[in-house]
């Protein structure tokens, strides 16, 4: 059906629209969805007295009474002498669930909640799964995490400490994904992946860049990608800050990838070549193989005259050890960032004088066996 220009709706790949009072995660195109674009807010529009993500509610379209919140968001963003000179670190694993998941999860399961949804399958490899689990239990709603079976102890027990059934699956993470998508058949599918109002949380992490910027944009963003969520969080918040009139120019979106899960960087790339075998990497929260909406990471990098490179475990592993020499306690995930950004300095791609804020996305403290084997 067509929905009114002005009046927020979701849309498919194919230009269907779909109204927000539907519980849907795909289009009937089978792809993903997308929320039609908004317009940004000014400063006057924060709402200085909540400390959230919801201080941001007025560019978030669900209704302010079935909103669900932990305190997620509005996480410090730390300027630290980096190859000398300055670069923000922005400490996701302030979220409730030590996670940047939390941010898309709170406004997804708030949307749900609002709709009336009681049950729920998620499938994630660990800390998308940690955070639908604690958002559902506190909205009410029964939650059910598919996972592979390799998924760390520390993000099962958080899963099961909050009343999900958890599912272990014999398989790959992609695997995983397929498992949910027939499962989808009886119960609904809140994919962080999947769900369009995930992004609308994710979102609110380029908000906060602006405003602890004194409501400027950085010049850079240097993210891992795994499915993408928070290079296209970023995009679409700073596609509404532009059309509000609060930015002048889009920031750069500087992503790293895992060199063997490097599906964006090669899209990115034009890469013609067969991609690398999917070997393990300590870097589990990137290890995506067939990101759901590669099309629009790939977009959204190219829009910001951005760049995407594939870093090998070695210079993961070196990375994770700089962020704890500097008292940084950050998820190996988050280190494929940091190599990112010593590989865009030593190339030029990062100037001297130019903002740059690094995303570590989430704790080592879910990560235990991993961490004591670097270590």
């Amino acid at each position: 059906m067509t929905q009114p220009k002005d009046t927020p709706h979701l849309v498919d790949r194919s230009g269907r629209s779909y109204g927000l009072a539907e519980p849907r995660w795909r289009g009937e195109d089978g792809g993903p969805l997308m929320l039609s674009p908004l317009s940004g807010i000014t400063p006057s529009q924060v709402d200085a007295t909540e400390r959230s993500l919801w201080r941001y509610g007025a560019a978030i379209p669900v209704n302010p009474a079935a909103r669900v919140s932990l305190g997620e968001g509005f996480t410090p963003q730390v300027p630290l002498d980096w190859q000398g000179r300055t670069i923000h670190f922005k400490l996701e694993w302030f979220n409730p669930t030590s996670s940047f998941k939390d941010r898309g999860t709170a406004v997804m399961v708030s949307h749900l909640a609002s709709l009336g949804v009681t049950e729920l399958l998620e499938d994630s490899s660990g800390n998308g799964g940690s955070s639908v689990s604690a958002y559902c239990v506190a909205a009410g709603i029964q939650a059910k995490i598919l996972a592979p079976a390799t998924m760390s102890e520390a993000k099962i027990l958080q899963c099961r400490a909050f009343g999900a059934d958890v599912e272990l699956y014999p398989g790959t993470r992609d695997e995983v994904a397929e498992e949910a998508l027939r499962q989808s058949a009886s119960v609904f599918y809140a994919s962080h992946n999947w769900h369009p109002f995930f992004l609308q949380g994710t979102k609110t992490i380029a908000y906060e860049m602006w405003e602890m910027l004194g409501f400027r944009a950085p010049d850079n963003v240097v993210l891992v990608a795994g499915a993408g969520s928070v290079v296209l969080g970023c995009d679409i918040a700073f596609t509404e800050l532009l059309e509000a009139g609060q930015i002048d120019r889009r920031p750069r979106l500087l992503v790293g990838q895992p060199e063997s899960w490097a599906a964006i960087a090669d899209g990115v790339n034009g890469s013609s070549t067969a991609p690398s075998p999917r070997t393990p990497t300590i870097a589990e929260g990137a290890s995506i193989s067939a990101p759901v909406r590669l099309r629009e990471v790939v977009d959204a990098i190219r829009r910001s005259n951005g760049a995407a490179i594939a870093i090998d475990e070695e210079s993961i592993r070196a990375s994770l050890r700089q962020l704890l020499a500097r008292g940084l306690y950050a998820e190996p995930t988050s280190a494929v960032a940091v190599a990112a950004l010593d590989r865009y300095i030593a190339n030029g791609t990062i100037g001297a004088d130019e903002t740059t804020i690094v995303v570590l996305t989430g704790s080592a403290l879910k990560a235990a066996d991993t961490m004591a084997a670097l270590i």
